[in-house]
């Protein structure tokens, strides 16, 4: 099976939770009546703003990472693990939207994959570095 599959599955997840962070970004700017390119605006206008703002931050990390970690150890482990990064990313953004101290939970499920895949795959590729010494 083609090894990019499962990766490029939980890839696309990501762009569309990111995608869904935009589109109520936009809503929110019409809803609070905030007129481009301000963002300046009330609280709640401003929890979509971050919720969306924090994802694209979070983003820039979890792809490359995704790859790189199935590329040096597993891609059914990359895809397995990354999978939660959109689900908290999701949960992170439906809770700000809510109340700021609300987007911990999401924020607790997503970071620890973009760690994971970042070290591990650190780990894996100095592993093959040293086994070619």
């Amino acid at each position: 099976m083609d090894e990019t599959i499962y990766p490029g599955i939980v890839s696309c997840l990501g762009l569309l939770v990111y995608y869904f962070t935009l589109y109520q970004s936009g809503m929110a700017r019409g809803k609070f009546d905030v007129q481009a390119p301000s963002h300046e605006g009330p609280e709640a206008y401003q929890c979509y703003v971050r919720a969306h703002q924090n994802t694209l931050e979070h983003l820039v990390l979890f792809l490359p990472g995704l790859w790189l970690f199935a590329f040096a150890v597993d891609h059914i482990w990359a895809a397995g693990i990354g999978l939660l990064w959109p689900v908290g990313r999701l949960l992170y953004a439906l809770g700000y939207y809510k109340a700021p101290e609300k987007r911990t939970i999401g924020l607790l499920i997503s970071m620890p994959p973009i760690y994971i895949f970042v070290v591990g795959a650190l780990i894996a590729f100095a592993m093959k570095v040293f086994e070619q010494l």
